[in-house]
């Protein structure tokens, strides 16, 4: 990879980019003894869908988004929905720690940039998920705070305003071209990486470079 311009701040997603996020396979779970195999397959791609579609609205707290997601989800599978099960997926969520290959890299490029997350999670639950990632952050930003849920540009805008920067003064790393690097493209960050961990296809026209772990964005910045 060849060598680019120091950014002013590197941001990053957390949850799936940083943060190990099983959200999926915990809400699957919780329905295990009340559906069948091929419901739970339906459940699983429709849990996925919803969510982001659910996002694409007006703010509401991060709870209620994955109880309505898992509901809508239950409904399209036939799958009877408990209230309970949606809360309990939600209240693992501050427990989930990074991806194996975070927290040497992270250290690393903490101690040359000032590292800002622009992360979907809930208040309560953003400071003690980036605490598990074992570096220090700059900032750490909410679509709570933001009123906004990414992919919405409303809540890169909110990022830009609090740290008093252009978007191209910025590099952006996620494991989702959806959620993060279409977005992040369209305001004009030229310094897009994708983190594939697998989770979408690549979508070139969305980010600069791509790469498979975090050791990747290391070797990018030379840091």
């Amino acid at each position: 990879m060849s060598r680019r311009p120091d950014p002013q701040f590197v941001t990053f997603d957390m949850y799936g980019t940083l943060t190990d996020f099983p959200v999926g396979a915990a809400a699957e779970k919780t329905i295990e003894a009340i559906s069948s195999p091929g419901q739970r397959d339906v459940f699983r791609r429709r849990f996925a869908a919803y969510q982001l579609d659910e996002s694409m609205g007006d703010w509401r707290p991060y709870d209620e988004l994955i109880a309505r997601a898992f509901e809508r989800s239950c409904r399209s599978a036939g799958i009877p929905f408990r209230p309970a099960d949606p809360a309990a997926v939600f209240d693992q969520i501050p427990t989930w720690g990074p991806h194996p290959d975070v927290p040497g890299p992270l250290a690393r490029l903490a101690a040359r940039y000032p590292l800002v997350i622009l992360s979907n999670a809930a208040d309560r639950h953003a400071s003690r998920n980036a605490a598990l990632l074992g570096a220090p952050f700059h900032a750490v930003y909410t679509a709570e705070q933001a009123r906004a849920y990414k992919p919405r540009l409303g809540a890169f805008e909110f990022l830009y305003a609090q740290l008093g920067c252009r978007p191209e003064d910025t590099l952006h790393v996620s494991a989702s071209p959806r959620y993060d690097l279409q977005s992040a493209t369209d305001l004009g960050v030229r310094e897009t990486v994708y983190l594939n961990r697998g989770y979408e296809p690549s979508a070139p026209h969305c980010h600069a470079y791509e790469v498979t772990t975090l050791a990747g964005v290391v070797e990018l910045l030379g840091a």
